[in-house]
């Protein structure tokens, strides 16, 4: 298999595989944070979409355009930013994107033109690159191995909860102040948890990894010139092998399928003839459910390997998609089918992580991660937008549902070709000693 092999220290056991207990503040510490970003950065938008028009003098396509914009400068920031968080870790590099993310939604709650609020949100964006899930699995997993599924576990599932907490939170701070106070206080909350969150990260010791520290500051240099020469030899091995391309096709999949079912099921549930209030309230079971999802793969995971469990929750979501448009127009048929399609919602959040970390060892895995994050966040922005536009062209959401449903097939068989592409492979990929970098 392709995977780069573990130390051994920690394929030894004994007590280098326990990650001490600094490594569940870390874990806690980012739990809030992302919750918080999330929360702040991500979905309070949509609360803020018809005031800002009706104060921008636009229309809420126009405004919606710029957190497309956000997420776009996300994904360029992908790499770069996980470059950094392999040479140097993720405190300054997070903190500092905590500090920036805050100082823009400041700037966010004066915006009166077009053009200032989508400068703002490509700044944003370029933030949350920094502090939302890549860059906590990145830190994470340093700290974790036997039970890095679970800490993995842990932060999205309490980042799970992000819409339910802040879209109602937001609603009533909209309606009670206004949006631009609203922003106000969205973001005093953003600084008071996520600064002081971001400042407790640290890297693991060397007693987690079983690294020796070296002597003399011209060992040390040499070795951080080594170690920049591993990670190097560690993305190409990633980039050269097949099997990191089928996974970039299974999460590329996912991502649009679940973006796209994000935002059309409450008009697509209305357009099978259900009332707004039905559509809103079913289609609000994703977030709940996307808890679960992650959960079951979870204890999944312990029984068979992570590529094989996401991969049956896709097959699950492609036939709840398929089904839609049948089952879909009486309330207990459209009930059934989005708890299948919710239950794949997030699955790829927690998988994909575990994935790379256990194929390709951590020592580079901001990195090639980094570099897997930019197709997967392109397909999250431009997902909904070929949705919306399947929709116009055909009169209905039939082809969208059905769309879906094959992105979910294509996802769980890319997942499913992995391990035969691994079976196949002769030679087998060269694997290279996970070791800890120093500390900057």
């Amino acid at each position: 298999m392709s995977h780069i092999q573990a130390p051994a220290a920690t394929r030894a056991g004994g007590d280098q595989t326990r990650a001490p207990a600094y490594g569940w503040l870390i874990v806690a510490a980012l739990s809030a944070t992302t919750t918080v970003g999330y929360g702040v950065l991500y979905y309070a938008y949509a609360v803020f979409l018809t005031p800002m028009a009706t104060a921008l003098h636009t229309g809420t396509t126009v405004i919606a355009g710029a957190l497309t914009c956000s997420v776009l400068a996300s994904a360029a920031a992908a790499v770069p930013v996980g470059r950094w968080l392999d040479r140097h870790g993720g405190r300054a590099l997070m903190t500092g994107g905590s500090v920036a993310a805050t100082l823009l939604l400041l700037a966010w709650s004066r915006v009166h033109t077009v053009a200032v609020l989508y400068l703002v949100w490509t700044g944003i964006g370029v933030a949350t690159a920094c502090v939302l899930y890549e860059a906590a699995f990145a830190v994470v997993i340093t700290w974790f191995r036997e039970r890095r599924a679970t800490a993995l576990l842990a932060v999205t599932v309490v980042a799970g909860f992000a819409s339910s907490i802040f879209l109602p939170l937001t609603g009533h701070l909209v309606d009670r102040y206004g949006w631009r106070d609203a922003i106000l206080v969205l973001a005093a909350i953003h600084a008071a948890v996520t600064i002081p969150g971001h400042l407790l990260v640290r890297r693991p010791p060397r007693s987690v990894t079983g690294d020796r520290e070296p002597a003399g500051r011209r060992k040390r240099a040499n070795r951080s010139a080594d170690d920049g020469q591993r990670r190097r030899r560690i993305v190409s091995t990633a980039v050269h092998d097949p099997g990191y391309w089928a996974l970039a096709v299974a999460f590329v999949c996912s991502n649009a399928a679940v973006a796209a079912a994000s935002v059309h099921l409450v008009a697509y549930l209305t357009e099978l003839g259900h009332t707004p209030q039905f559509a809103a309230t079913t289609a609000g079971l994703l977030g709940i459910l996307s808890v679960t999802g992650r959960l079951a793969t979870t204890a999944t995971i312990r029984r068979a390997s992570p590529a094989t469990a996401t991969a049956a929750m896709f097959f699950v979501q492609a036939v709840a998609a398929a089904c839609l448009p049948v089952v879909g127009h009486g309330n207990l048929g459209a009930v059934v089918s989005v708890l299948g399609i919710g239950l794949g919602f997030g699955v790829s959040t927690i998988a994909r992580p575990a994935i790379l970390a256990d194929r390709y060892g951590t020592a580079a895995y901001a990195t090639i991660s980094g570099i897997l994050a930019v197709p997967l966040t392109v397909a999250k922005a431009l997902a909904p937008l070929v949705a919306a536009a399947i929709r116009d062209a055909t009169g209905d959401y039939l082809w969208v549902a059905e769309g879906i449903a094959g992105m979910c097939v294509v996802a769980g068989v890319a997942l499913l070709a992995v391990r035969r592409l691994d079976a196949a492979s002769t030679p087998p990929v060269e694997r290279l000693p996970e070791k800890r970098l120093p500390e900057n």
